[in-house]
C-alpha cells in the first residue's frame, strides 16, 4: 500500500486556448478531473490535475503534444469544517514537515480531500495519523 497518489503536472505555455485544449484532450480520451489548480507567470502556467485515471491522463496528454510528468503527492481527508485545514497543516508545520504547495477538493458528505506536496516525505503518514487526519489510498481518489 502506497501513502501517496499520482498527481499529474503540465507545464502549460501561457497562451490563448491552451487549457482549453488540455482539457478537450482529457474529455476526449474519457478520463474525468476531480481536481484542477493553475498556477501561472508570465510566460508559462503549472497546472496540477488529480484525475480518476492519471496514467492514462499522462499518456493522453502526452500524446497531444504537451509537457507533462506524473508528481507523487499526499491526499488527506479532512473534515468539512472550519479550522480542520489549520489543525493539519499546524501539526506538520509542529513536527516541521513542510509543505510545497496544497488546494483542497470537496467530495460528497463531510469530508474535504487536502491534496499536499511535502518536501522529503519525513515521518508524514505517522503526524497526520497522530493529528486525528486519514491519508487516502489510490483506489479512493481514482473511482
Amino acid at each position: 500500500m502506497s501513502d501517496m497518489i499520482d498527481q499529474v503536472t503540465v507545464f502549460l505555455e501561457n497562451r490563448k486556448g491552451r487549457l482549453a485544449a488540455l482539457c478537450r484532450a482529457l474529455g476526449d480520451a474519457g478520463v474525468s478531473m476531480h481536481a484542477m489548480t493553475v498556477a501561472d507567470t508570465t510566460d508559462y502556467g503549472i497546472v496540477r490535475i488529480i484525475a480518476d485515471s492519471p496514467e492514462k491522463a499522462l499518456d493522453t496528454l502526452i500524446n497531444a503534444g504537451f509537457r507533462a510528468k506524473l508528481t507523487k503527492v499526499f491526499a488527506v481527508a479532512v473534515p468539512d469544517r472550519a479550522g480542520a485545514l489549520a489543525d493539519l497543516l499546524e501539526a506538520l508545520d509542529k513536527a516541521e514537515i513542510n509543505v510545497e504547495y496544497a488546494y483542497c477538493f470537496a467530495i460528497e458528505g463531510d469530508i474535504a480531500i487536502d491534496v499536499l506536496r511535502i518536501e522529503g516525505n519525513g515521518n508524514v503518514k505517522d503526524t497526520i495519523t497522530a493529528a486525528g487526519f486519514r491519508l487516502l489510498e489510490a483506489h479512493e481518489i481514482y473511482a
